[in-house]
């Protein structure tokens, strides 16, 4: 791995690798989805160590947020891609006539759960109580839940991203991150289970890279390029993670360290980045078959109209199908 002071040779010579051509030291913005966390590590790894360097870009990372509507700042202008939370969202985009299209997914499971009191034992036993969901949800887990396990909307109540009122009463289940709320929950000192949902079957990819298709077509050297640090990132910070530690707090000072470890430890317990497809064909893959499944998913829920949204519009394998960052 090269120090971040590598030469403008090196960086042509890593582009030409990648079979296109690239200017050295291009600048390249990568909006994410939220605050400097965890789940973001493995670009701020190739950040911190140079690998976006060795590949010829110049990156940003530009922190999302509840309120930041990354897509929409993407097709203005403000971005070069951007961190999907899931692959769902860029056909949800393609309906509303935003070009997006997926290039990778870093995490081969969606890392959203539900989390409930101990005395829940099945997704199932969750038919009778109160379940708080985000309003991102309508779009994703909600649906599949109640085509899945029927859940119904008079259930459903808002979650705003505090656990306080799970931890006061115990009848409440709510959604949240395998990597986060967990931590937050025990932390309180409740006692609670918690349930990813895609070992139950919910299909979707997340923390992927999306890009507008006119990017792809206008700076498919330095997508490819990014990519391809990204995924080495991601192997690098889930090995060794403080150097990319290190730069998540000084773009988010109230991330502890105490955090930190515990969501890089379930990262690497569930094999969010490194099971299923990964293993075997590397990080970031993506695969028809799975996007499909996706796909699949949001047209039975009429989320999607397949007469306006083809599958293939929505995402290329041309990024990942010769990586092989293997984890």
């Amino acid at each position: 791995m090269r120090a971040p002071g590598t030469t403008a040779l090196a960086a042509i010579c890593a582009a030409a690798l990648l079979g296109q051509p690239a200017r050295a030291q291009e600048k390249f913005v990568y909006l994410t989805n939220w605050y400097a966390e965890a789940e973001h590590g493995g670009f701020y790894q190739a950040l911190a160590t140079g690998l976006y360097r060795k590949y010829g870009l110049d990156v940003r990372i530009a922190m999302g947020g509840p309120q930041v509507n990354v897509i929409q700042l993407l097709a203005a202008g403000q971005a070069d891609c951007i961190m999907g939370s899931n692959d769902l969202q860029v056909v949800l985009a393609r309906s509303n006539g935003v070009p997006l299209v997926t290039v990778a997914a870093l995490f081969q499971k969606d890392p959203e759960v539900l989390i409930a009191h101990e005395d829940v034992r099945s997704l199932e036993e969750m038919r009778s109580r109160t379940i708080l969901i985000s309003s991102a949800s309508y779009q994703g887990t909600w649906p599949w839940l109640k085509a899945r396990y029927g859940f119904t909307d008079a259930q459903a109540r808002p979650y705003t991203f505090n656990v306080q009122p799970f931890v006061a009463d115990r009848t409440l289940v709510q959604e949240g991150y395998l990597t986060s709320e967990p931590f937050a929950i025990e932390r309180a000192g409740i006692k609670a289970k918690t349930f990813l949902l895609s070992d139950y079957g919910y299909p979707a990819y997340s923390t992927t890279v999306a890009c507008m298709a006119q990017t792809i077509e206008r700076r498919h050297a330095a997508v490819a390029a990014f990519v391809r640090a990204s995924a080495e990132g991601w192997k690098s910070y889930l090995e060794a993670p403080a150097p990319g530690n290190a730069l998540i707090k000084k773009d988010n000072p109230s991330m502890s360290d105490e955090q930190l470890a515990y969501s890089v430890r379930k990262m690497r317990e569930s094999g969010l980045v490194t099971s299923g497809d990964a293993a075997r064909l590397g990080i970031g893959v993506i695969t028809r078959e799975r996007l499909q499944a996706s796909y699949d998913f949001l047209v039975a829920a009429k989320l999607v109209d397949p007469t306006k949204v083809a599958l293939p519009s929505t995402y290329t394998t041309e990024f990942v199908q010769d990586l092989h960052v293997l984890p």
